[in-house]
C-alpha cells in the first residue's frame, strides 16, 4: 500500500499482515481525494475506523493541518502510529484508540467543527454507520460546511438523512461506494 500524492506521495505504508483489515483501495482513495482536492489544504480531517491510517495519511500528505485518527482496536492504532513514524509525520496528527463514537464526543467537547469527517466501518458492522450519524446529528463537530463521508459496500444501503444531516452525493466504484453527507 502506498501514499498516492502530496508530500509523502509514492511512499509505502504497512498494511498489517495477519490483521483483519480491509484498507481503502488505492483507486478509491484517489477518487476520494480527487473530489476533496480543493478542500484539503489547511483542513481539520477526522479518519474514523482508520485501519492502516491510509486515508488520514493521504489527507496529511495533501495538506490537512490536523488529522485525527479514531481506531477502536489498540493493535491497529499502534500500526497507525508505526506508519506515521515511518513517514516522519510528527506534527498535526493525533491517534485516538477507543470507541469511535466516544472519540467523536471527545473531539466535540473541544467545540471546533471539522472540515471533513471520513468513516470506513467494517462492512459487516452496519450498526456503526447509524451510530456515527446519530452521534453527529447535533454535534458541534459538524458545521455548515462540514463534509461527512462514509465508505460502504456497494450493496449496502444507508438512510438518505439523519435529522439535519442529508446525503448529497454517492460515488460507486468496484464493490465499494462513498456516501457524502452535509448539514441541511
Amino acid at each position: 500500500m502506498r501514499v498516492i500524492s502530496g508530500k509523502y506521495g509514492s511512499r509505502r505504508i504497512a498494511s498489517g499482515r495477519g490483521m483483519e483489515l480491509r484498507p481503502t483501495s488505492d483507486r478509491l482513495r484517489e477518487t476520494l481525494f480527487d473530489i476533496l482536492q480543493d478542500r484539503m489544504e489547511g483542513s481539520f480531517f477526522v479518519d474514523g475506523y482508520s485501519g492502516t491510517g491510509a486515508v488520514g495519511i493521504e489527507a496529511a500528505s495533501r495538506g490537512a493541518r490536523l488529522v485525527v485518527f479514531l481506531e477502536k482496536h489498540r493493535p491497529t492504532a499502534a500500526l497507525i502510529r508505526k506508519n506515521l513514524e515511518s513517514l516522519g509525520i510528527r506534527g498535526g496528527v493525533q491517534v485516538v484508540a477507543g470507541d469511535v463514537v466516544r472519540g467523536l464526543e471527545g473531539l466535540a467537547r473541544k467545540g471546533t467543527a471539522a472540515d471533513i469527517l471520513f468513516f470506513d466501518p467494517p462492512y459487516a458492522e452496519n450498526e456503526e454507520y447509524t451510530r456515527v450519524l446519530e452521534s453527529l446529528e447535533n454535534s458541534p463537530l459538524v458545521g455548515s460546511e462540514t463534509l461527512i463521508i462514509f465508505e460502504r459496500a456497494r450493496k449496502m444501503r444507508i438512510e438518505a438523512g439523519y435529522g439535519r444531516l442529508v446525503r448529497t452525493r454517492t460515488v460507486a466504484q468496484g464493490d465499494a461506494a462513498l456516501e457524502f453527507f452535509g448539514a441541511a
